[in-house]
């Protein structure tokens, strides 16, 4: 239907409409003596004329009324009581009189007629559609668990778009809500139904739309989905939804982050924009599965200058090409060398004098560090080093060397080298006008290393899902909110302090091999779990602090720090000819170096 053909339509229903309205308002009031006289007539073409003039000016004929909403029916409101309006005044003004009782009978006609017929060509239009939807997409009976504003956005989307999903009901734990129907769909009891709700209905999808939802809560929710369909998506976080840009291209699948119950963070960005905005920022290791979420998070506060360092050529590229998107005013620089490079990184710090330094750049995997051990040293020990005084000798203001949990008590070479990275922090820090400190946290999912892309990738041939051992445990987060947090504790740096990061409570390692195989869709009968054995440098569970330690203050609800004067010494001149040792030659040459300074700490622990 074009336009004009359209137009003409409309102008033609409403002025039947408008005519019924006035004259059998008129017959109503007036059963016995339907004459018609000079009042009515004119009346009814000041009503006519006023109507159309009125939808022109309110622009009801641009209206699609298929998808009509309340916006529409106040605007018809007002068209009606106005048209009546003018209508009675022509009346005083012409007749010296004014026809009370059938300007308000026609005013009700009037807008009942007229609303009506709209809603009714919107129901039939919906309807239609319904029928083409039906016939051309088999759609799945969806469950949606919460009834609030986001549950009744999400059903309104779905039953007006092509999806396949077919909202069919609500759960919710809200007693008042029981019974009762949104946008057609009935809301049949609350959570602890799930079970019976799912099997009565043959439900195909679970659809979680309570944003509020967090933590442990979240968690047993996803648990109890999953277990009854094999389908379940969650929607965006809550400032997602409360922004308005909620829709179904952005719920997305249940994923392993969810289930550990982890709450979100809440960042203080006064602090970190006051650290970050307008300076020059460097990112060791960019390209890196914690150095690029580091810079995501970082170039959000606007830094003047963000540069990129990573020896790896394909991950800058990847990274940068990500950040040109979103950089906004900021400036992006790029250098690809390694930090083992001591006179590159002198020219490459006295060419950007970058302000803060986040250094990332290191070598994490265990078992491939024990077979390297020099690789270790290089970049892990000395490649620290260097970065270090490459910072001091142009004065940065602050430096944050990203640890982890394996430096703690470490019984592998790769905890062993960034130990030693966290002392060599240490004794720079008493030595320099630059704010040296260590941000120290746990596994997290989906690094490079992380268990979960192998799990994933075993699940996905089938199985068999291999973990070392059915009691190991290990602290996890997810990437973005260790980023956020090793930011955030860099606003709170003064200099000297290990930050270390709330990891929640740890988690076995087959456990969440479980949780995987259920959210991959199947079960633990079918994905067979076996069990190869600690490997080399291993441990059963991980430490986050030291004894000495614990005595720490809460900077941040997720962020621990502490001070101590352990420190190592001329570091660069014990290890710069490591490759005159063998391996084992090596390795014991780190543990004495270690031993040395905890006995050190030991001695002071006894003094005190």
């Amino acid at each position: 239907m074009n336009y004009k053909f359209r137009l003409i339509s409309l102008l033609t229903i409403d002025s039947i409409i408008v005519l019924i309205s006035i004259f059998l308002a008129h017959f109503f009031l007036n059963p016995f003596n339907r004459t018609v006289d000079l009042m009515l007539v004119l009346s009814s073409i000041i009503l006519l004329i006023s109507h159309h003039i009125l939808c022109f000016y309110f622009h009801l004929y641009q209206r699609i009324w298929k998808y009509a909403n309340i916006d529409e029916l106040i605007s018809l409101c007002k068209v009606v009581i106005l048209s009546i309006l003018i209508t009675a005044a022509s009346q005083l003004i012409f007749f010296n009189d004014l026809y009370e009782r059938g300007l308000f009978l026609t005013l009700i006609l009037h807008l009942v007629f007229l609303c009506g017929i709209r809603l009714f060509w919107r129901y039939i239009q919906l309807r239609r559609d319904d029928v083409i939807r039906e016939s051309s997409i088999k759609r799945k009976a969806t469950l949606i668990l919460g009834a609030g504003v986001s549950g009744r956005s999400i059903s309104a989307e779905l039953q007006k778009t092509d999806s396949v999903l077919n909202p069919v009901v609500f759960l919710d734990d809200n007693p008042k809500l029981k019974n009762l129907e949104i946008n057609g769909i009935p809301i049949v009891g609350n959570l602890n139904d799930l079970e019976a709700v799912v099997e009565h209905y043959n439900i195909k999808h679970i659809i979680i739309a309570i944003p509020s939802l967090k933590g442990e809560q979240l968690q047993k929710i996803i648990q109890k989905s999953k277990r009854v369909c094999k389908n379940v998506q969650i929607i965006p976080k809550y400032r997602e939804f409360a922004t308005g840009k909620l829709s179904y291209s952005k719920f997305r699948n249940v994923s392993i982050e969810d289930l550990l119950g982890r709450d979100s963070v809440v960042l203080d960005n006064d602090s970190i924009s006051k650290k970050i905005k307008g300076k020059k920022i460097l990112v060791t290791g960019a390209g890196g599965s914690i150095g690029s979420e580091l810079c995501r998070q970082i170039i959000k506060f606007e830094p003047s200058i963000l540069v990129l360092l990573d020896h790896s050529e394909y991950n800058i590229y990847q990274i940068l090409r990500e950040l040109e998107k979103m950089k906004g005013c900021t400036q992006l620089k790029v250098e690809i060398l390694s930090v083992e490079n001591r006179e590159r990184v002198q020219l490459m710090m006295e060419k950007h004098q970058p302000n803060i330094i986040f250094h990332a750049a290191a070598y994490k995997h265990v078992p491939l560090m024990e077979e390297n051990i020099y690789s270790a040293v290089s970049t892990n020990i000395l490649g620290t080093k260097n970065v270090i005084d490459a910072a001091d000798k142009v004065s940065v203001s602050s430096f944050v060397l990203i640890s982890t949990d394996k430096a703690v008590s470490p019984s592998n070479i790769m905890g062993m080298s960034k130990r030693i990275a966290e002392l060599i922090v240490n004794e720079k820090n008493n030595n320099s006008s630059t704010k040296y400190s260590s941000v120290r946290f746990g596994n997290v999912l989906g690094s490079s290393g992380s268990v979960v892309p192998l799990f994933k990738e075993q699940i996905k041939k089938g199985g068999p899902v291999t973990v070392t051992h059915p009691d190991m445990s290990r602290y996890f987060m997810t990437i973005p909110e260790a980023a956020q947090l090793v930011i955030q504790a860099a606003s709170f740096s003064k200099g000297g302090e290990t930050f270390v990061l709330d990891m929640g409570q740890p988690v076995k390692i087959v456990d969440l091999a479980k949780q995987l195989i259920n959210l991959s869709g199947f079960s633990e009968d079918e994905i067979e779990i076996t069990y190869t054995g600690i490997r080399v440098g291993e441990k059963l569970h991980e430490e986050l602090f030291y004894e000495f330690e614990e005595k720490y203050s809460k900077v941040h609800p997720k962020i621990n720090a502490f001070t101590n004067e352990q420190y190592i010494s001329d570091i660069r001149y014990k290890l710069q000819n490591n490759l005159i040792y063998s391996e084992e030659e090596l390795e014991r040459l780190l543990q004495t170096i270690l031993n040395n300074v905890e006995s050190k700490n030991t001695a002071r622990m006894v003094s005190n």
